[in-house]
């Protein structure tokens, strides 16, 4: 078979689920579907063949994989619309051209598929979990999901909130667009990659989901553009806002670095394209360690089936020593002249106030909830109910709860 049939055939592969099998294996144009994914995935990449299946069996479709359905899942959900509107750093209303959760999540899940193209594993299992790795993020960003797990914990909630178990919830329960199962009845692969999403800011939360196995290589390609993403873009955003300035990030050697490549090349750029150009190189730069790195560790690790990778002792999908030093000092600067920025405090403190103020009112008053919320998890403890309830709003949505319930002049 020529490559290009092959490439062509890419994008036709039937898989199977947990359910009966067809009388014959399905075929497209002569080829079988398990045979197109042997031929375009590398030994050790998580072949949707194989997948370990759905909570609720389902028939296979005729021509969309179990991992592109998946995406297609989380794509129309309600809680992926709802990225939109929430926090990345800055909130929505401070500026246009700012970074969403919803802007994030779309180029996390652009950088994965990147990534799992150059190392021949799922593209579309990659996309699914980077798709769903912030659909359960509260309003407010990381300020929001601190606020909330204080808040879970002052009244007994010993585990507190954690964005990773609640995207599971979402996918899982809070969805209800099926008159067969509640959620959205992802496969396990997908699921997984969700629970174990691990970043600086994220914590893996993979009870009953083997905690002693890795994550697929997918799943931890997604880690790894999670953290491309931030330190690139928050960087374009922080030049855009002025928090960042020039001077201050000629003092990290990836970004001198960077920047002495784009004077050479391009001497005559006004700041506005110099940043753009340099973003640009910024998330090359990164996506080229990884790759190079990770095929490295495959081979030194002697990694060739999803399982090898699953019992590896380490993770496999890594920036190299010397890149990841460079980026701990673009990331230590972040931190220090960006996230503390007065700017940030100033909406962080907004952002605990409205929060904890909506969380004490839903507390001692469920019927001040929306009544449909309410039917659709008739049932649940009070305080699982509140923080579900919360953890789904947008920015502007608490904001204007947060009006309506104690501004006395305020339509309710």
């Amino acid at each position: 078979m020529s490559p290009f049939c092959i490439s062509v055939l890419c994008s036709s592969y039937v898989y199977y689920s947990n359910v009966p099998k067809p009388d014959r294996e399905l075929e497209v144009m002569g080829t079988s579907f398990a045979e197109i994914e042997r031929l375009t995935l590398a030994g050790y990449a998580q072949a949707a063949a194989s997948t370990n299946g759905r909570q609720y069996p389902e028939q296979v479709h005729p021509y969309r994989s179990e991992f592109q359905r998946d995406r297609e899942r989380i794509i129309h959900s309600a809680a992926f619309r709802r990225l939109e509107y929430k926090t990345q750093v800055f909130v929505n209303h401070e500026g246009d051209n700012y970074r969403t959760r919803l802007t994030h999540t779309i180029e996390v899940a652009q950088i994965s598929r990147s990534l799992a193209r150059a190392l021949q594993v799922n593209e579309d299992l990659a996309e699914a979990v980077a798709l769903a790795h912030d659909l359960g993020h509260t309003p407010f960003g990381h300020s929001g999901e601190a606020i909330l797990n204080k808040l879970l914990k002052d009244n007994g909630i010993t585990d507190g909130f954690s964005h990773n178990r609640q995207s599971l919830r979402v996918v899982d329960i809070l969805e209800q667009r099926y008159p067969e199962y509640r959620g959205l009845n992802l496969t396990y692969e997908t699921r997984e990659g969700i629970v174990k999403h691990e970043t600086i800011y994220d914590l893996p939360t993979p009870q009953n989901f083997h905690p002693e196995w890795q994550c697929s290589l997918e799943g931890q390609i997604v880690n790894l553009a999670d953290e491309i993403a931030y330190n690139s873009h928050d960087i374009d955003d922080g030049l855009r806002s002025r928090i960042l300035t020039w001077e201050e990030l000629g003092t990290l050697q990836l970004w001198r670095e960077l920047y002495e490549e784009s004077q050479r090349v391009y001497p005559h750029l006004d700041d506005r394209q110099r940043r753009h150009h340099l973003i640009r190189r910024m998330i090359d730069r990164q996506v080229t360690d990884v790759v190079d790195t990770t095929t490295r560790r495959l081979h030194d690790f002697g990694i060739s089936t999803p399982d090898d990778v699953r019992t590896c002792p380490e993770v496999l999908v890594a920036f190299s020593t010397p890149f990841a030093a460079k980026l701990a000092a673009v990331k230590r600067h972040l931190f220090e002249h960006m996230y503390r920025h007065y700017r940030l405090i100033r909406m962080e403190q907004k952002a605990r106030l409205i929060l904890t103020r909506l969380f004490e009112a839903y507390m001692n008053n469920t019927d001040q909830i929306a009544p449909g919320f309410r039917r659709r998890m008739a049932g649940e403890e009070t305080i699982i109910l509140v923080c579900d309830y919360i953890a789904g709003m947008t920015d502007r949505f608490a904001m204007l709860e947060y009006k309506k319930l104690f501004d006395p002049f305020e339509r309710v």
